[in-house]
């Protein structure tokens, strides 16, 4: 089983950046594809990127394409995800997820993370 903790959630302005990390332990995640969610209140969690086990290919919601970039360090077993231009619709809790494969899937996650805060003021 593989533990998920994220962390660099917060409270920024419109236009800020935040990093999010998230860190796996209990199990090597090298040949996990590994991604991130986010649930905004009254709305259903929604895919946000994913990024394949060696970094090799990466997907992207169009709402965040351009914006957003993920990256991962095997060696730490840590995740990162970089938010430039936020915006108050970018608000919502966001969760890391892992599961085994290759590619950088959309779904099947079975790995998942308490989650970490983000709010965008206007």
């Amino acid at each position: 089983q593989v533990h998920l903790s994220e962390s660099g959630g917060g409270l920024v302005q419109a236009g800020d950046s935040l990093r999010l990390s998230c860190t796996a332990s209990g199990r090597p995640v090298t040949w996990y594809t590994m991604g991130w969610f986010r649930q905004a209140p009254g709305k259903e969690r929604e895919f946000v990127v994913s990024i394949s086990w060696n970094g090799g290919s990466t997907d992207y919601a169009d709402s965040v394409k351009g914006r957003f970039t993920i990256s991962r360090d095997n060696v730490t077993n840590t995740v990162y995800l970089q938010m430039n231009s936020l915006k108050p619709e970018d608000t919502a809790v966001y969760y890391c997820a892992g599961r085994f494969g290759v590619v950088a899937y959309r779904d099947g996650y079975d790995n998942w993370g308490q989650g970490t805060q983000v709010t965008v003021s206007s």
